[in-house]
């Protein structure tokens, strides 16, 4: 799920939303054990991450990069596409 390069966090995610221009809405789910009952329990988190060139599509699985500020909401990047699955127009 995290791997690291730089000190920077990459996540692994698939695209919910490109609606914005240049920003879309990645969503990285994990899974993890609770601490007391030791059960699998499923973890998902909605991050805004930067696409210059608007590349990213619903459905698309992507990998996002921690950067700098980019607006009050944008501190991650989409560094690569991994899997192409938006829907077709």
């Amino acid at each position: 799920m995290t791997e690291r390069i730089n000190r920077r966090k990459i996540f692994t995610g698939t695209v919910v939303s490109d609606k914005m221009d240049k920003t879309c809405v990645v969503q990285v789910r994990w899974g993890a054990k609770h601490s007391k009952y030791q059960k699998p329990v499923k973890h998902a988190a909605k991050y805004k991450a930067h696409d210059e060139k608007n590349e990213a599509k619903t459905g698309d699985i992507v990998k996002i990069m921690e950067t700098r500020p980019i607006s009050k909401d944008k501190r991650w990047v989409i560094s690569e596409i991994v899997k192409q699955g938006g829907e077709q127009q």
